[in-house]
């Protein structure tokens, strides 16, 4: 592989661990188990503490594997590093950590995934200003802004009623205000929409997902886009300081967001992973394909009352996502006539798994309000859109005609 030529998002990610020596003539970064790391030099060892040469230190904060899989993800966001953790969660977690003190101001969208939205109230309960709002106008991020005010945090598209935030306008509304934006980019994926392209400064993604795909094992991860000026970030310790500003958040981050709270992704989960991504692109096509017929489909059919899918010109932000996703997801969301129980609907599903995931080869379903959002109550699911009777589907890559007549058939009873 010629690394001065430009090849595709695909060859790119399959002939990544290439770029490097490999033991043994490997394809595959080989899974590297070993938790310590000896020097035969104890003052190579010190140097690499010191952050003054390379190496490893311990397999809390890194290890050759997951180095492999961060490498493959910083080139599938066209990023500048990447830092991997045990789960999603636990990498929007380590902004939280790493990067907010007591008193700084954040603005979120208010569509988010269920457990971010309570990770960001256990952030304001610790001393964290936050302001929720509709991120789909970005006058109204612009209204809440503070001197205070340190991150901007939008998903994509959110889960489960699918509103795109007005994620070009916003990201060149923090890039003139010198606030770091942070993307969640899990519902589209590097393959359908790259967040360094609206400024944004780090981006996360959750590996368990379409990256990773098969449903079998979890991770995250934070890249950073090269894009944000961290020498202007108030936040970062005197001793990140002493790095190059580039690289100043990413430093802070993998000591305070990774380091000490250990939420360290495993060498096999990342081989995992690593191998996972490489039909990303194969895998993501089929699905957003078969989430367009679907949802075409479901919105024909008079005993279904609201399709809410980016693909279809009724959607909101359709005209948004076009211009932004190079296909438009493979989640979707849809709201069933009275007279059909949403239960009785998913029992009579014979393919799509009754399953709280996202992002899987297999159709997955889930009845919202009773589960995944069971926990904010009736009067905060009203506000997010979430009708009682709302039906989450993850769209997997069954042969379409299956999948159709799968759905159609549980409609007639």
């Amino acid at each position: 592989m010629n690394d001065k030529i430009s090849y595709g998002f695909t060859t790119t990610i399959l002939h990544s661990d290439r770029q490097k020596d490999i033991e043994h003539g490997s394809v595959h970064k080989p899974i590297h188990t070993s938790v310590l790391y000896g020097y035969k030099d104890a003052r190579d060892l010190v140097q690499v503490f010191q952050g003054k040469q390379s190496g490893y230190r311990y397999g809390r904060q890194g290890n050759p594997t997951v180095s492999a899989l961060e490498d493959k993800i910083t080139k599938m966001e066209d990023g500048a590093s990447t830092i991997t953790f045990a789960t999603g969660m636990a990498a929007i977690g380590a902004v939280f950590q790493a990067l907010l003190r007591k008193g700084d101001h954040v603005v979120s969208s208010k569509f988010l995934f269920g457990n971010t939205n309570s990770l960001w109230q256990t952030a304001k309960g610790q001393g964290i200003e936050l302001s929720l709002v509709d991120a789909t106008d970005v006058a109204q991020v612009e209204t809440v802004l503070t001197p205070a005010t340190r991150v901007v945090f939008v998903e994509t598209i959110a889960n489960p009623r699918t509103q795109i935030a007005d994620l070009k306008r916003i990201g060149e509304l923090c890039r003139e205000r010198g606030i770091l934006f942070v993307v969640d980019n899990t519902m589209t994926s590097p393959y359908l929409f790259r967040p360094k392209t609206v400024h944004a400064g780090l981006v996360v993604n959750s590996l368990t997902k379409s990256i990773a795909g098969h449903g079998n094992v979890l991770g995250g991860a934070l890249t950073d886009t090269g894009l944000f000026d961290w020498s202007a970030f108030p936040n970062i310790a005197d001793n990140f300081r002493k790095q190059a500003p580039a690289l100043q958040g990413m430093a802070q981050i993998r000591a305070k967001g990774l380091r000490d709270f250990g939420a360290t992704l495993s060498p096999d989960a990342a081989h995992q992973i690593a191998v996972g991504a490489e039909t990303i692109a194969l895998r993501m096509e089929r699905e957003c394909a078969n989430a367009l017929a679907l949802a075409n489909m479901l919105e024909a059919d008079p005993r279904v009352a609201a399709v809410h899918y980016p693909g279809l010109p009724s959607h909101p932000q359709h005209t948004l996502a076009t211009e932004l996703f190079r296909a438009y997801g493979a989640l979707l969301s849809i709201e069933l006539k009275p007279e059909i129980d949403c239960f009785d609907y998913l029992n009579r599903l014979k393919l799509a798994i009754n399953a709280t995931h996202l992002g899987d080869t297999r159709t997955l379903v889930i009845p919202v309000a009773h589960t995944i959002f069971f926990e904010m109550g009736a009067a905060q699911r009203a506000e997010m859109g979430i009708a009682e009777s709302l039906i989450r589907v993850s769209v997997g890559i069954e042969d379409t005609q299956d999948l159709l007549a799968d759905f159609a058939a549980a409609l007639n009873g």
